[in-house]
């Protein structure tokens, strides 16, 4: 049986080497792009799941990896990614048209409430872009 001073120290050295592979994993993500960082991402997953000796999330990480690799082209991930951009760039113009009509009536609340909706849709189209970029 391991000493309970042995597991003590056995903790923080796994967490710095997650957070280690972490940092490398997400270095190399920044130089890989389309479904090879898709590919990357899902694989270092499937380590990090290991490491946890979770193998449920493990089998399903690893049934993505394998849709990633039979199904996924540069080509369609890109205008996936471009069609969520167009998407989220209606939303926001719809947002802004919501919160026009809001501040025409002088409703402070529904004011807020459209100002956070807005707020919401602007930041979804600034995810999406970045996922454009990669």
């Amino acid at each position: 049986m391991l000493s309970s001073t042995f597991l003590r120290h056995l903790l923080p050295v796994t967490l710095l080497g997650l957070l280690a592979t972490s940092a490398v994993a997400a270095e190399a993500t920044k130089t890989l792009t389309g479904c090879a960082a898709k590919r990357y991402e899902i694989q270092q997953q499937i380590e990090q799941a290991k490491a946890a000796g979770n193998s449920a999330q493990q089998a399903g990480l690893e049934t993505a990896l394998s849709q990633v690799k039979n199904n996924c082209t540069d080509e369609q991930l890109e205008k996936s990614r471009e069609q969520k951009v167009l998407e989220a760039q209606h939303e926001v113009k719809r947002r802004e048209s919501d919160l026009q009509k809001a501040m025409a009536k002088g409703d402070p609340q529904k004011i807020d409430s459209r100002k956070n909706k807005l707020a919401e849709a602007r930041k979804e189209l600034d995810d999406a872009k970045k996922e454009l970029e990669r």
